[in-house]
């Protein structure tokens, strides 16, 4: 039994307008992801394309030939800006233009408008350049878009690979014959495939690239731009559980700004977030590679970094003194810091936090803006000169 070709295209016609109309939803509930917008609107530009190539053979072959081939490749061209658009680049309208009116100005040729030998070649060929455009756009932006485009990649391959074969298999029929030929069936039904899976895998992208942002920005402290609470009690364990051979390599810094309150409420908040923000500058101009840092509280930040005791000492000093030389004008500001170490703590996040608390607190107690190393580790430390004067006695 053979394939109603025409029953083929009422079909494809429903299912692009289905899918467009879906997209265009998605895209209109948060009018911020352009991506569903132009893979929406390609999506319904087609269906009056696949309307006009239905009307081959009807005594107005310019309308299939001229006005329904130049939106199908109008529309595949917007596949492509549909690409460019979810990577982050701007429209490029000559490329854009470029496929639809090459047609237009062959189809002023006679010799080309009257030869289906040239017109299925040319189509072919331009749905494969649009097809190659689209996959290069992912494929350099892969590493920034943080999705897995392998999906799609495959998708445009063999929608390329399908107009490949069909440079070589479909010698073109005339428009009398093409509602009868089987090889015009399976172009109307591939197309009605890749439709549907590049409707789906645009979607799933985005959706994929919005769940991304949201867990990042679930873990970043808005005001700052470093790890927030949640992200360095994951980070930092996930360190600490990673050192488990060289527990005593690792030492946690709990950093408190001096007299914030005080300055917050006397030059006010815009002041005190900048004050906030130069901390968190600070930290990252000092933390090496591997290093866990994050703000944990109003004014209060960690970080564990892989250090021994003599080593943090030194860290948390030159933060302190290059966080006091860079708000000096703003008033009486300066960090106090407490530090534990592994060595005493053992791998135990909380008993570290625990420890750092302690020698912050004594930090305070003593006068504010400076740093102060955990009472164990100190009797540690004196434990172990006292153990090297009696070995050389």
């Amino acid at each position: 039994m053979g394939l109603h070709t025409p029953t083929l295209l009422v079909a494809n016609a429903l299912v692009m307008s289905l899918s467009g109309a879906l997209l265009l939803y998605s895209w209109w509930r948060g009018r911020e992801e352009r991506t569903l917008l132009w893979m929406g609107a390609l999506l319904l530009l087609a269906v009056p394309g696949i309307i006009m190539n239905a009307l081959r053979g009807m005594g107005f072959d310019y309308v299939p030939i001229i006005l329904g081939n130049i939106i199908l490749l109008l529309a595949t061209a917007m596949h492509w800006t549909t690409m460019r658009v979810f990577a982050g680049r701007p429209l490029y309208w000559p490329g854009l233009l470029a496929g639809p009116l090459l047609w237009t100005l062959l189809c002023l040729w006679p010799t080309f408008y009257d030869s289906v030998e040239l017109r299925v070649p040319l189509y072919s060929l331009l749905v494969i350049a649009y097809m190659l455009a689209s996959a290069s756009e992912l494929w350099r932006s892969r590493w920034q878009l943080d999705v897995s485009i392998a999906p799609a990649l495959v998708l445009m391959a063999c929608h390329g690979g399908f107009y490949s074969v069909r440079l070589f298999l479909d010698p073109g029929a005339p428009l009398g014959a093409s509602s009868s030929s089987a090889f015009f069936a399976v172009v109307v039904i591939e197309s009605m495939l890749y439709a549907v899976g590049a409707g789906f895998i645009t979607l799933s992208m985005v959706k994929e690239r919005a769940e991304a942002h949201y867990r990042e920005a679930s873990l970043t402290d808005a005001l700052t731009g470093i790890g927030n609470r949640r992200a360095f009690t994951q980070a930092a364990q996930q360190l600490l559980e990673r050192s488990a051979g060289e527990p005593r390599r690792l030492a946690l810094l709990l950093c408190d700004l001096d007299n914030f309150k005080q300055v917050n409420d006397r030059l006010g908040h815009p002041a005190g977030d900048w004050v906030l923000r130069r901390f968190a500058e600070v930290l990252v101009q000092h933390m090496g590679p591997g290093a866990v840092f994050g703000r944990i509280g109003g004014e209060e930040f960690a970080c564990l970094v892989e250090a021994e005791h003599g080593e943090a000492l030194a860290l948390a000093e030159r933060i302190r003194k290059d966080f006091s030389a860079s708000v000096r004008e703003q008033g009486p500001l300066s960090t106090s810091i407490g530090i534990a170490t592994a060595a005493i703590g053992g791998l135990d996040l909380s008993r570290l936090l625990s420890l750092a608390d302690a020698a912050l607190y004594q930090a305070k107690h003593e006068g504010r803006d400076r740093v102060v190393l955990s009472e164990l580790q100190v009797q540690l430390n004196e434990v172990g000169q006292t153990e090297r004067r009696r070995r050389f006695r």
